[in-house]
């Protein structure tokens, strides 16, 4: 079913300035899935200047006033169940199961973010002058832009905007050019709910115009926050022009998630993890698994046991509802992840599963012996493929996993928890699990990454760090005596 998506701005649905709209087309069928409007800078800015004017009244509700209003939204998202399923399957080619996730995950941050709001507190510091109370508060940042990607949609879009909303801040959502609807969807939900007239608004942009679009954002004076996940690439090209406006900036960024298993790893269980975290939604989520680091001593056993795993996972048509793996969101991607593949084996890498894509339904590849000279040890694949390393020990697999530019998930399965810890305590990545998946998030978690994936933490009270304020405040109880 092909829709029509207006902006929302002000509350408002509207179409962009000059009427202009742009194609989605669904990946799998090659139909059009959604026309969008393509927003100018000049309704960047009209956004901007709604979002300014909601602020005031929005910054001063009370914390159960607004939980209550986020707690809304929460049940607006869960309704659009359907909805969010068929633009998902239509924009990116997902899975009814990845859909479903999505909105699971998502409705939970937004009532995460709603339990936020009377968790925004400060501190009374003891001050060395006589009768001076001081203290430390946190305020509002301000306008806060949200830029989200399509992998995860409705996950990713609803993160940029739930806990600065429960921070008293008003928001802009940029959609992604790739699922406009999907994204479109979020923001109906949170007016639906009461969050119009400014406090929520949506921009939709043609791919074309996304620099001029997302600078015009950005430059906006009201905006003060900006939180954009996408590709490394992108990410430098926000931090420099958010660094033009002293503006801060949280970015999560690309991954290349190392998986380490030790010789004393239940291989059974690191078997199931690593096949969920590399090709879970297709291997097209910044945390998927993208190299297997196994230690010499067990990599013949596991390496069979994984690659018998992973031959049972089909892909399919994701409307068909019949396989663990649907398609990827497009044929550049089929395209990155077999030259990938291709500069492997031409090196002396051997392929263990895969196959020819059909479209954009592109099979489960696993490549051993791959080595830190070859592209698909280095470059975010962000697809359905996954490189098996192996290291002569685990000093030897901690090294490969910290040679990478990415530092954003990682995992180490061994029997020994302290071991684990001690490994887990020497990769360089925002985030590590001992004996679970690298795929992983839950609301309340601070979730980001170091090096090459970004700075700053979404997530609970890390999150409040993010868009809010924090400022020092005095008052003096006592008559003031001065040097001069």
């Amino acid at each position: 079913m092909m829709l029509h998506i207006d902006l929302n701005i002000g509350g408002n649905a509207r179409a962009a300035s000059p009427g202009a709209t742009f194609q989605r087309l669904d990946p799998v069928t090659g139909k059009v899935a959604t026309i969008a409007a393509a927003a100018t800078p000049a309704d960047a800015t009209a956004a901007g200047d709604a979002a300014a004017a909601a602020l005031p009244a929005w910054s001063a509700l009370g914390p159960n006033a607004r939980r209550a209003m986020l707690s809304k939204a929460a049940d607006a998202l869960a309704a659009k169940a359907d909805d969010f399923v068929d633009a998902m399957m239509g924009e990116i080619g997902a899975t009814e199961g990845w859909a479903r996730f999505n909105l699971m995950l998502a409705v939970g941050m937004v009532r995460e973010a709603a339990a936020l709001t009377t968790q925004i507190g400060g501190e009374v510091i003891p001050s060395d002058k006589p009768g001076c109370i001081a203290m430390a508060l946190r305020e509002p940042a301000g306008v806060v832009l949200g830029i989200a990607p399509w992998n995860a949609p409705v996950i990713l879009g609803v993160r940029a905007i739930a806990v600065p909303l429960a921070c008293g801040n008003t928001v802009i959502l940029k959609a992604s050019e790739q699922c406009p609807r999907t994204h479109g969807l979020i923001v109906e939900a949170f007016v639906e709910a009461g969050l119009g007239d400014g406090i929520v608004n949506l921009i939709t942009n043609a791919p074309a115009d996304a620099g001029e679009v997302v600078g015009a954002l950005i430059d906006h004076p009201a905006v003060r926050r900006v939180n954009f996940t996408g590709s490394t690439a992108v990410g430098r090209v926000i931090a420099r022009r958010c660094a033009e406006h002293l503006k801060p900036a949280l970015l999560e960024l690309g991954g290349k998630a190392p998986f380490i298993v030790l010789d004393d790893a239940d291989l059974d269980e690191a078997v199931k993890a690593a096949a969920f975290g590399a090709f879970m939604n297709q291997g097209q989520i910044c945390m998927s698994t993208e190299r297997i680091i196994v230690v010499d001593a067990v990599a013949d056993a596991f390496t069979a046991k994984f690659s018998a795993k992973v031959a049972t996972m089909a892909v399919g048509d994701p409307r068909a509802g019949k396989t663990p793996l649907g398609a990827v969101v497009d044929r550049k991607t089929v395209d990155h992840v077999a030259g990938l593949v291709q500069d492997a084996l031409a090196a002396g890498a051997t392929q263990l599963n895969g196959g020819a894509a059909d479209g954009v339904l592109m099979p489960a590849h696993v490549i051993d012996r791959v080595t830190p000279a070859m592209k698909l040890f280095r470059e975010e694949s962000f697809g359905p493929v996954v490189a098996i390393v192996r290291a002569a020990d685990e000093a030897a697999a901690i090294a490969l996993a910290n040679d990478t530019e990415y530092g954003l998930s990682a995992a180490v399965f061994t029997r020994d928890t302290a071991r684990g810890l001690r490994v887990a305590r020497q990769i360089k990545s925002g985030i590590c699990h001992i004996n679970g998946p690298t795929v992983h998030d839950e609301a309340q978690m601070p979730f980001g990454g170091v090096k090459g994936s970004g700075y700053g933490r979404f997530g609970g009270k890390a999150g409040i760090d993010s868009f809010t304020e924090l400022r020092w405040i005095t008052i003096e109880t006592e008559p003031g005596h001065f040097p001069i």
